[in-house]
């Protein structure tokens, strides 16, 4: 492992492109830490102490994924979230409308038209989500329990500069995470995401050891954490390879084919994407029982059911509706990212068939057995994973709010991300006859 970190930064381009990715980073969390013009800092601190000692705050994950921006209202308050919803949302309509699935057949061209349209639509969420959050704040519903005034000044020109200033922060934010792509190593959204959920572990694992049981706790959580990233690794690698066999051509006088090689299906096909998309639906009807209601204003009954058993991660009826998101969401984006029919007309074209499977129609259907026999698996897993931590919240914390970088949610986002930055890094070295670090 030492000897693949030691030819990773003896490399040139590689330690140019690891410097360049750290350096976007820091410039990250930097941004991160800066609050909004016009935003209290002291009394933003003040609540964020009040939320840490027995409140709860329904934009935990959202918080989470912007590294403890979002509560701060810096001008990164919004993270990566807008990007990420855009880019589902745009990968979705590529099913529903026409267009769009022309462009996605049409190689880099239509692709780079696909990328402008979800840069515009993360903006358009952007200032969307950031008009909520202020509203939460000048409500004084961004946090339980705290009557501080985090927005002092509340004339409308005040707001609409905060507003601007985070919906800026989300523009620069997706081009820092597009330079890490481009010039940097691995993927720079997920990057983003991994680094806002790494700067989380500290500060909550110095929660945990200040409660009165910390010192039992503390250990237990990280046994538990570390049981989720072996489970988590060993399900992420694994796979179903369908042999796949090229029949012999010839060209002109030479002969071209006859090698066999095979068509990887991972178990977890979807990666995290169910995860964060599930998370998101979760907290719509919180925010808008939120934005409904006034200061003053009596809760109604189903804002009442939405804070019990919608808003408390440890209702039954939150876990089994995240539960059942998970497994809809995995079949979902399998259903749209993996289409057994073009892979077997591809297959086809190019003279590959699958041993005792006819080309054409009969290897689609295959395709779409195996795949659906994975997807179960891949689905439950995500799924268990996923809402384990919400078991172990009841009994550790007594029901209220779940450390997250601890949870399920988290280790599997940052085990995700970290085998795909490893295998890209592992993939440059091998090129240059280094050993990787998977070995």
């Amino acid at each position: 492992m030492l000897s693949a970190f030691r030819s990773a930064l003896t490399t040139p381009d590689l330690r140019r492109k690891i410097l360049f990715t750290l350096g976007i980073v820091a410039l990250y969390r930097l941004g991160a830490t800066l609050p909004s013009p016009g935003v209290s800092y002291v009394n933003v601190q003040e609540c964020i102490r009040q939320q840490e000692s027995g409140g709860q705050s329904f934009y935990q994950l959202i918080n989470l994924f912007s590294g403890g921006a979002l509560l701060k209202l810096s001008i990164f308050a919004l993270g990566i979230m807008p990007y990420i919803t855009a880019s589902i949302i745009v990968q979705l309509l590529t099913v529903v409308i026409p267009r769009f699935e022309q462009l996605k057949k049409e190689g880099q061209s239509g692709q780079n038209k696909l990328t402008q349209y979800t840069r515009y639509l993360t903006i358009a969420l952007g200032i969307l989500q950031s008009t909520g959050i202020v509203a939460l704040a000048v409500q004084r519903q961004l946090f339980q329990n705290c009557d501080r005034d985090v927005i002092p000044d509340q004339s409308v020109f005040n707001l609409v500069v905060i507003v601007i200033t985070m919906t800026a922060g989300t523009a620069v934010i997706m081009w820092l995470g597009e330079l890490i792509t481009e010039r940097g190593v691995g993927n720079g959204m997920s990057l983003l995401i991994f680094t806002s959920i790494a700067a989380r572990i500290i500060p909550e694992g110095g929660m945990i050891l200040q409660r009165p049981d910390g010192a039992i706790v503390f250990p237990v959580v990280c046994v538990f954490a570390l049981a989720i990233i072996v489970s988590v690794v060993f399900v992420e690698q694994g796979q179903r390879r369908i042999p796949v066999q090229y029949a012999k051509r010839m060209i002109g006088r030479r002969m071209y084919g006859g090698t066999s090689t095979y068509l990887p299906l991972k178990v977890n096909q979807a990666g995290v994407i169910p995860l964060i998309f599930a998370s998101s639906l979760l907290y719509l009807p919180d925010l808008i029982s939120k934005l409904a209601a006034g200061s003053t204003t009596e809760p109604s009954w189903w804002q009442q059911f939405i804070a019990t058993h919608i808003v408390q991660q440890s209702s039954p009826v939150h876990i089994a509706i995240y539960f059942l998101l998970i497994i809809f969401f995995t079949y979902f984006y399998v259903a749209i990212t993996f289409n057994p029919d073009e892979r077997a007309d591809e297959m086809k074209k190019f003279g590959g068939f699958i041993p005792g499977i006819r080309p054409g129609r009969p290897t689609a259907e295959y395709l779409r057995f195996v795949l659906g026999r994975i997807t179960l698996p891949g689905s439950l897993y995500l799924g268990i994973v996923a809402v384990l931590p919400n078991f172990f919240l009841t009994v550790t914390q007594e029901g209220n709010n779940q450390n997250f970088p601890f949870g399920g949610t988290a280790v599997l986002i940052m085990v995700g991300v970290g085998l795909d930055t490893v295998k890209q890094i592992e993939s440059q070295l091998m090129q240059r006859n280094y050993e990787g670090f998977l070995r």
